[in-house]
C-alpha cells in the first residue's frame, strides 16, 4: 500500500475507532454490549484495511499508484525514452533509470545529471515496472 493509502487509512481507523469506542462507553452499560460494539469496530476496520490492500494489489489504478511510489523513491524506473518529431522522426532515445513527467505541450526528464524538456513532440517510454 502507497504512503498515502496507510494516512487514509490510519486516518479512518482513528476515526472509527473514537465512534465505535465512545458509542461503547455511552450507549451500553453491561460488558456485553460494550464488547460487541468494540468487537464490531475492530471488523470494520479489519474490513477496511483489508479492502485497501486487495485494491493496492488486485487493481490497476493501485497498482500504478505502487509503481509511482517506486519510482518516486528510487529516482526513476528503468525504461527507454524515445522522442519523435510530429512527422514521426526518431529525434533522440535514452535508456536507463529515469524518471518522466509532462504537461501540456512538453516532456521533462533527468538523464545522467542533464535536463532534457521536449515541447511540441511525441514521445514514448517503455519501463520495466518492479515487482
Amino acid at each position: 500500500m502507497t504512503i498515502t493509502g496507510w494516512i487514509l487509512f490510519g486516518t479512518i481507523a482513528l476515526v472509527i475507532f473514537a465512534f465505535g469506542v465512545g458509542a461503547a462507553i455511552c450507549l451500553f452499560d453491561n460488558k456485553i454490549g460494550t464488547a460487541v460494539t468494540i468487537f464490531v469496530t475492530v471488523l470494520v476496520v479489519a474490513g477496511i484495511l483489508a479492502g485497501m490492500l486487495w485494491f493496492f494489489s488486485h487493481t490497476a489504478s493501485g497498482r500504478r499508484a505502487m509503481v509511482d511510489q517506486k519510482s518516486d523513491f528510487n529516482n526513476g524506473i528503468e525504461r527507454t525514452i524515445t522522442v519523435y518529431t510530429a512527422d514521426g522522426k526518431e529525434i533522440a532515445s535514452y535508456s536507463g533509470k529515469i524518471d518522466i513527467s509532462s504537461a501540456d505541450g512538453y516532456v521533462k526528464f533527468d538523464f545522467n545529471g542533464k535536463r532534457y524538456i521536449y515541447y511540441n513532440c511525441f514521445v514514448e517510454s517503455i519501463a520495466e515496472i518492479p515487482n
